[in-house]
């Protein structure tokens, strides 16, 4: 044992407190005993200047403030906001330049850019190379690999990829495979709410999914603290717009296609590095396989969109992004808003690139993952005569800035909540909903669901939606152990009265084990204050046999502050040096008594 092992334990063994006492909270304190029947209220404390949250400090001064604030590294930092690191090689020489006026295209979605450019030099330098095509599409009867194709072929094709039986509006195709052994399943939506009340700053909703016959064979059950992952579909309307403006013709977007790719992954997500042929439909690989909204455009996107640009002003400004001498309005241009294909095809119009061109310099559809709110051995429902198995998430709907509508929903929040609308449509109608999720089992053995598993006293800390994977745990221990001294929950929410998930569904003991933290009504404070204000019983719980600290929720802000609050309560109730208490928590989080799953 290292001697700052050791120093470590001897600040622990001497200040482990026998019985946790409340904190210095104006607020009643979670009990610890289920003899109380009321909560001891102490005198108001004195009000002190609450210091603001970590996500809205607008000022860093200094590398390290860049790299506390974000996670990463200025060069990191640099590589993602650029898309390959150039603006540290900008050799051009910006002086003895020679500009001429550049007339810009007259259009609202050019005009949402908001770039920053007076003028064009005349010669351009470190303009980005054409990247390398990458994906090809061909027509059926084009031969492949200088073979004949005959109408044989194309059968035995189209029946090995099953692309005559499966219904890809609400699965995706049989080669989108997430992971081995997991394939895509279309669970039914047994049932839907919206958790949120009207005002609410972010929609939540809840969805209970059918997956009574979720195929056999893939060796991992579902987990309480386990999460789905979901291959949500690019919204249609955006799909079709993007076609147009392609000018793919209709009669192409869903007929059969062959498509050879040289190499990579694409469209498998995460399949063998290997060249691909088969068989699918335009339609399905733009819906399915590229993210048209997620991702803010790269130099080889826009010189891609420059090559194919018939107008010349459009050509000049997409190359000039491209170059050196443009390299910080091209900074400004990725790091603000993010920016759709939509979007830049209506600024430049003249650029209608072939598909699989583009497809080639689009990032791949990526599945989300969603933790499980309930335990999945212990959630059955009768429908139409029979027992179904259902699984329960809860999704807060993200939404950003658009240069049309005034906001968008992400990919996948934003198909949550048209299947929740959807849904909760029919049902006023009348009608019986027929909706879907595409989901696989996903990460059943993360984190939470493997240290979820222990009997020893827990605290679990959230935010937002971040609360709802505790949910189920907190169900399980109410029905199997005394819960009193066995759980406790921190809750962080800006209103109760809006923004409150799952009040009253935790279990019979709830007010006892849960306290709810307002930071927008009441006294008003952060989640992670209130952990200061709990130190006995973190302390208590960290330092009991088999005692686990769960944090889950947004890393900006409450990830952040919980994890400085957790070293103020180490440093202050085990006397020690914020380095030491810092290494006190590495110590547990190897040890998987302090697990953090933050995004």
């Amino acid at each position: 044992m290292s001697q700052m092992d050791i120093l470590l334990a001897e600040h622990a063994a001497g200040s482990i407190p026998e019985e946790p006492q409340p904190g210095p909270s104006a607020a009643p304190s979670l009990t610890y005993s289920d003899s109380s029947d009321e909560h001891e209220i102490e005198e108001p404390r004195q009000i002190e200047t609450r210091p603001r949250r970590a996500s809205t400090r607008l000022i860093a001064q200094s590398p390290a403030d860049v790299q506390r604030i974000t996670g990463e590294s200025t060069t990191q930092l640099i590589k993602r906001c650029c898309g390959g690191g150039c603006c540290l090689d900008v050799k051009s020489n910006k002086k003895n330049l020679d500009y001429e006026p550049v007339a810009f295209p007259d259009n609202d979605a050019f005009r949402s850019l908001a770039l920053k450019i007076d003028a064009i030099p005349t010669t351009l330098s470190n303009v980005c190379d054409l990247p390398q095509q990458t994906v090809f599409l061909e027509s059926l009867s084009t031969p492949s690999g200088g073979k004949s194709t005959t109408v044989a072929d194309v059968a035995n094709s189209l029946d090995k990829i099953g692309l005559d039986d499966l219904d890809t509006t609400i699965q995706p195709p049989t080669y989108v495979q997430p992971h081995p052994p997991h394939h895509v399943f279309p669970a039914r939506i047994h049932n839907t709410r919206e958790l949120t009340g009207q005002g609410a700053e972010k929609r939540t909703f809840h969805f209970d999914l059918d997956i009574t016959n979720y195929p056999d064979g893939e060796d991992v059950e579902f987990r309480v603290g386990g999460a789905i992952g979901v291959t949500a579909p690019n919204e249609q309307p955006m799909v079709d717009e993007v076609l147009d403006l392609l000018m793919v013709p209709r009669f192409l977007r869903d007929k059969p296609v062959r498509v050879r790719t040289t190499g990579g992954r694409w469209p498998t997500v995460w399949g063998d590095d290997t060249a691909r042929e088969l068989i699918t439909t335009r339609r399905d690989l733009l819906t399915w396989c590229a993210d048209i909204q997620s991702y803010p455009p790269t130099k080889q996107l826009l010189r891609v969109l420059a090559e194919h640009a018939t107008d010349e002003t459009e050509r000049k400004i997409l190359l000039f992004l491209c170059a050196g001498e443009g390299q910080g309005v091209f900074c400004d241009f990725r790091t603000g808003p993010h920016v759709t294909l939509v979007q830049l095809l209506h600024a430049f119009p003249s650029s209608k690139p072939p598909l699989d061109v583009l497809l080639s310099t689009l990032q791949q559809l990526m599945p989300r993952f969603y933790s499980l709110s309930n335990d999945p051995h212990d959630s059955y429902e009768n429908r139409d005569g029979k027992q179904r198995r259902l699984i329960e998430i809860a999704v807060t709907v993200h939404e950003t800035a658009d240069w049309r509508s005034g906001s968008r929903t992400g990919v996948g929040s934003g198909f949550f909540q048209r299947q929740a609308l959807r849904f909760l449509e029919m049902q006023e109608k009348g009608e019986t909903p027929e909706l879907y999720i595409p989901m696989f089992k996903g990460l059943m053995a993360n984190p939470l669901a493997k240290q979820f598993i222990s009997d020893g006293p827990m605290l679990l800390i959230g935010a937002g939606v971040g609360i709802a994977p505790f949910r189920g745990f907190v169900q399980r221990r109410l029905k199997t152990a005394s819960c009193a001294n066995k759980v406790w929950v921190l809750q962080g929410i800006r209103d109760s009265l809006v923004d409150e998930i799952y009040s009253g569904e935790w279990g019979v003991h709830e007010d006892e084990v849960k306290r709810v933290v307002q930071s927008r009504r009441g006294e008003g404070r952060y989640v992670q204050e209130e952990v200061k204000h709990q130190a006995d019983l973190v302390w208590y719980i960290i330092n009991a046999v088999d005692g686990r600290v769960f944090v889950c929720g947004s890393s900006c802000g409450m990830g952040e502050g919980v994890e400085n609050a957790l070293i103020e309560v180490a440093m202050t109730k085990g006397n020690l040096e914020r380095e030491e208490a810092k290494q006190f928590w590495d110590l547990k989080k190897e040890a998987g008594q302090y697990i953090a799953e933050t995004w």
